[in-house]
């Protein structure tokens, strides 16, 4: 969180409920099996209980996720798997409660760790934890955050620091996933490579006997654009087919400008179509206009 905060986007800019969930039919009915709910922070908006029921409806819709910054998800956990939520993803940085102040600006490292408790409580396995590395922050921490998976069912997942606007991105805080490989091989020389599926945007590793598992998330040193099948629309309604990519299409005002069904999937089709092979490498993204990723979510 920057140090001045982020402008809120006017309500009036977002998605109403029935905007997400006729989004929601069009792609699944196009053959879309997953749909995560991310941020800003999905929680804090009253209607996501219900949102995620109404997405539990769609026929061939099989997994509904979260991203969430776990500060009211052991609250509200309980009503969403009720309700149909299948995966959770929480975002944590660090383990120091101080350094967790620092991240965020506020207070709330306990409640988090009490979410990712209150997952595994309710089944969830396994609970994702993404942990975004930057030097001189948080990669002294590394083998703090895999001792996790000793005795718990979490994917740590280790996502290189990449560059959005507003987070003073700079090449010497990113710490590449070969270099955290390396420290944590020296920790445990035994940790392994587990098999992946073609379009999985992270790289997997358990150590045998651990409950849980470690991953790394590339972006940056070992780009996989050429099997992400992965779609973005953000809070306020545009469709960006790249994290990385500074074009989007907004399908919230088309909608609102009254677009049939084929319209929209013409236009989306458009948009998919341009997608680029890879993104322009990190020295290029670094110099590119883009969202601060808390107003890119989805």
């Amino acid at each position: 969180m920057p140090e001045e905060g982020v402008p809120l986007t006017p309500k009036a800019d977002l998605l109403t409920t029935e905007e997400i969930l006729t989004l929601a039919r069009l792609f699944v009915k196009e053959g879309v099996d997953k749909i995560r709910l991310t941020g800003g922070e999905p929680l804090i908006r009253p209607d996501v209980v219900n949102i995620v029921a109404q997405l539990r409806q769609l026929e061939g819709l099989r997994t509904i996720g979260i991203t969430t910054n776990g500060i009211n998800l052991a609250r509200l956990l309980p009503q969403l798997q009720k309700a149909g939520l299948s995966a959770i993803n929480i975002s944590l940085d660090t383990l120091v409660p101080a350094k967790f102040e620092f991240i965020v600006r506020r207070k709330g490292f306990h409640k988090v760790m009490e979410g990712i408790h209150k997952a595994i409580e309710l089944g969830y396995s396994p609970v994702k934890v993404n942990c975004v590395v930057m030097r001189g922050l948080n990669e002294d921490e590394l083998l703090d955050f895999v001792a996790l998976t000793k005795g718990l069912p979490l994917d740590v997942r280790f996502i290189e620091y990449m560059p959005f606007d507003g987070n003073k991105w700079n090449f010497k805080k990113m710490v590449s996933y070969k270099e955290m490989l390396d420290t944590l091989r020296q920790r445990w020389p035994e940790l392994e490579k587990l098999p992946e599926e073609e379009s999985s945007t992270a790289k997997a590793f358990k150590i045998p006997g651990f409950q849980g598992q470690v991953s790394f998330i590339t972006s940056m040193s070992e780009h996989f654009c050429g099997t992400c099948n992965r779609l973005r629309i953000t809070a306020d309604g545009n469709l960006k087919v790249c994290l990385f990519g500074n074009s989007e299409v907004s399908l919230r005002d088309h909608l609102r400008a009254g677009a049939s069904e084929e319209e929209l999937l013409s236009i989306i089709g458009t948009a998919v179509g341009r997608k680029k092979r890879q993104h322009a490498g990190m020295f290029n993204i670094s110099q590119m206009k883009n969202r601060p990723m808390i107003l890119i979510g989805g």
